[in-house]
């Protein structure tokens, strides 16, 4: 492999002939052919040094190479980064399943890499800032105020504002799901489960991104896996439920429709349904920001029964024709999915695709919640069989691309036969991030922190020493008053609808949905 620059090219001829057997090793098994001259000039230098340890005596001679060898690394590794980052405006929208993600899965595309991972804590974020406690007041409520909601997480610097929260009524059949107070009727809701989350990307991150993202965040479950029993795997058609589609044929899991449709209008949290929050808060930002003359996506993302929710509504956003510009340019809508159950007939996958959405799958091949609901009649099946099944109602297809991720891969993972590790949420982030390919090996490319999977399970090894289920509020969200007693304190408000839902929901065409 020729060196194309002179200079270091010589500099390179220095360092072989100091090192006979250095020069004798083909320079590309160090690094690719497309490789630039000075990453493989720093990899020639690193292989010199790491040869040269052992010939090394002095104590002190062999601590300044090993830090100069991990300066050197560390340089490189942020150069990479920062690399990938600056080429995102050009990509983005192949990042977006453009092309169906050809060629970007194996081996994996670092860039593709980063905004799975990066689409995946905004998922992630749901489960920190929900409140699990039955015996706090608020419980099934956020924890935090929709203005300080990612800095109260940490991540002040993600660049996006939180513009609407997301509730869901529980008078539905996936009781298992829903999380609710011992506190009685001093609860902050009697109906209502806080689902998610709207945000925007800020000036600045929007530029960086190469265009305007708005993105939905949909809650699943972290351990309880319950709900999967709940599932009545019961198709139904897609207009019963309200959404305008044209072929009754095309029909979806029965309580994912109602947990996306169901409202109550004796709840100030539900009177709007799921779907009626979401399509008036997209409808208004696409509006918004395509007024402005901007390039806009729609991203949306969920974990769990949180990407069933995430399907229906970027589907229900498409057939509601709302990923249309004020220009009548298309706005690209792509769903993020991470261990996700099945949503739909093959009728329902068509229709999705053939509106031009795209969708990955992240998944674990451990995990069983993405083998239902639909074990018997699937996608799998021979092409003859799943047309005599189309007509059966529980048979069920898989929408958009899979990557398939295996957690024996990683160095870092006990052997357990605990199925809620196999479907944590961060540890498929953790598995992204150390996977480069079939048949590669597994190396963290960014060296996110491994302790983060153990934040609401008990999946790594031990020699580790990161406690399982390690994330909780200080003192469990009890504080001590000026009295000296102890107890939990009042929120000063939990946030609900915008002003102007009302207005939106008209607009659209939603204030006579049948469900109440």
């Amino acid at each position: 492999m020729a060196i194309a620059c002179p200079k270091l090219q010589l500099r390179f001829l220095g360092l072989a002939r100091s090192l006979p057997s250095l020069a004798r090793q083909p320079l590309p098994c160090l690094l690719p052919a497309r490789s630039s001259p000075i990453p493989v000039l720093r990899a020639v230098r690193r292989t010199a040094k790491a040869r040269a340890l052992s010939a090394v005596k002095d104590d002190q001679s062999l601590s300044s190479i090993i830090t100069e060898l991990e300066q050197e690394q560390e340089e490189d590794e942020t150069a990479a980064g920062e690399d990938v980052t600056r080429r995102l405006p050009e990509r983005w929208s192949e990042i977006h399943g453009r092309d169906d993600w050809a060629g970007l899965l194996d081996p994996m595309d670092p860039l593709l890499r980063s905004e799975l991972i990066r689409y995946g804590e905004f998922a992630q974020a749901c489960y920190d800032s929900f409140d699990y406690d039955p015996f706090s007041r608020y419980c099934g409520s956020c924890k935090y105020n929709r203005r300080r909601f990612f800095s109260s997480l940490g991540l002040e610097g993600i660049g996006y504002e939180v513009t609407r929260y997301l509730y869901a009524t529980s008078n539905i059949n996936l009781p298992n799901f829903f999380t609710k107070s011992r506190a009685g009727a001093k609860i902050w809701s009697q109906r209502a489960n806080w689902m998610g989350y709207v945000a925007v990307s800020d000036d600045e991150t929007t530029a960086r991104l190469g265009r305007r993202d708005i993105v939905v965040a949909w809650r699943g479950t972290v351990t309880r896996l319950e709900w999967i029993a709940d599932l009545m795997d019961f198709l139904r058609p897609v207009t019963s439920v309200g959404i305008p589609c044209p072929d009754p044929s095309v029909k979806v899991e029965s309580g994912f429709a109602e947990l996306y449709t169901d409202k109550d209008p004796t709840c100030r949290f539900c009177k709007y349904s799921a779907r009626e929050q979401l399509l008036t808060e997209v409808r208004k930002l696409v509006e918004l920001h395509s007024r402005a003359g901007e390039e806009v996506s729609i991203s949306v993302t969920g974990h769990s029964l949180g990407s069933a929710l995430a399907m229906l509504s970027a589907y229900d956003i498409a057939e509601m024709g709302l990923n249309v510009g004020e220009g009548g340019e298309r706005v690209a809508t792509t769903v993020f999915s991470f261990s996700g159950p099945r949503v739909g007939n093959g009728h329902f996958k068509e229709r999705f695709e053939g509106l031009g959405i795209k969708a990955i799958r992240v998944v674990n091949v451990h995990d069983t919640v993405p083998k239902v609901p639909g074990i018997l009649f699937n996608e799998r099946v021979p092409a003859f069989l799943r047309r005599l099944a189309e007509a059966l109602p529980w048979s069920y297809s898989h929408i958009g691309v899979e990557l398939p991720l295996d957690h024996r891969r990683s160095p870092f993972l006990k052997e357990t036969v605990d199925p809620s590790c196999f479907h944590n949420l961060e540890a498929h982030l953790h598995l992204l991030d150390g996977y480069h390919g079939k048949g590669h090996r597994f190396v963290l490319a960014s060296g996110r922190d491994p302790a983060l999977v153990n934040k609401a399970c008990d999946f790594l090894k031990e020699h580790h020493m990161v406690p399982p289920f390690w994330r909780q509020d200080e003192n469990k969200g009890m504080t001590r008053a000026h009295d000296g007693r102890w107890g939990q304190t009042d929120r000063r408000e939990v946030d609900d609808h915008p002003e102007d839902t009302q207005h939106h929901v008209q607009r659209l065409g939603l204030a006579d949905d049948h469900h109440h």
